[in-house]
């Protein structure tokens, strides 16, 4: 059953201009009069959703750098952004980025994506300074060769060097007190008096090596001539560790 009174709603009515008449002392105004209608309002339009580019990989190649990738890629934050979204991928040194390495452009990377760091070389100062500054160079400088000078103390610590890539034991005092007793220093000494000289094979050079003795215990990598004062000395050394353990021990003729 219908309920009692006016429920329905009413039917919308087009706008109607009606002339009112109003009396002003004898002077009539025509009025407009707005009839009564239900104007329908304008839908409003939704706003636009603007969506994030989506994060992109980008794989390092050689002479990549952060501020290079990150002004290709229009990166807001530059370099540093960058770094700050990669850094558990890139390390703790952002002027070293390797070939082959997986950078997230546009979104911080998992840290699934952590990458192994154990051949990077640790940056200079003058590497962590240029990473301030913006420009990030891709690899650090490498290391001047050492040089030795070319006299008794150049001899010895060139050999030292020598006999420690190679395992053979001795020291700095042991060998120069040897070299002392034997030769003087001379590394064109020659013995041409003792048993070893008349059986045809005379000492020579700094630790006075016949010549059976420097070939058996030549060190390769040096000089195959027995004169010439380092291969002496490492030959020498090496003999004397196999015969008395070291050349420290070796306090007389040996």
């Amino acid at each position: 059953m219908r309920a009692q009174g006016k429920h329905s709603r009413s039917h919308a009515r087009p706008l109607v201009r009606r002339a009112l008449v109003a009396g002003t002392g004898g002077v009539a105004l025509v009025l407009p009069l707005i009839g009564a209608a239900t104007a329908t309002a304008a839908p409003q339009q939704a706003p636009a959703v603007v969506r994030a580019a989506a994060p992109v990989t980008y794989s390092v190649v050689a002479g990549d750098t952060l501020s290079k990738i990150a002004t290709e890629h229009a990166v807001s934050g530059g370099w540093k952004k960058l770094y700050e979204d990669n850094k558990q991928v890139v390390g703790a040194d952002p002027g070293l980025i390797r070939p082959g390495l997986k950078l997230t452009v546009g979104a911080k990377a998992p840290a699934a994506e952590r990458a192994d760091r154990s051949a990077r070389t640790t940056a200079t100062p003058a590497v962590a300074q240029g990473a301030a500054a913006g420009a990030l160079p891709a690899v650090a400088p490498a290391a001047a060769p050492k040089t030795y000078t070319n006299d008794l103390d150049g001899w010895i610590k060139e050999a030292l060097d020598i006999m420690a890539k190679n395992g053979i034991p001795g020291s700095y005092d042991g060998i120069h007190r040897n070299v002392m007793r034997e030769s003087s220093g001379n590394p064109l000494a020659i013995n041409n008096w003792d048993s070893n000289a008349v059986a045809g094979t005379p000492s020579k050079g700094l630790l006075q090596v016949i010549d059976p003795t420097f070939q058996a215990y030549h060190v390769a990598g040096t000089s195959l001539d027995s004169y010439d004062p380092v291969a002496n000395i490492v030959a020498a050394c090496n003999y004397a560790a196999d015969r008395y353990g070291s050349i420290d021990n070796v306090n007389g003729p040996y």
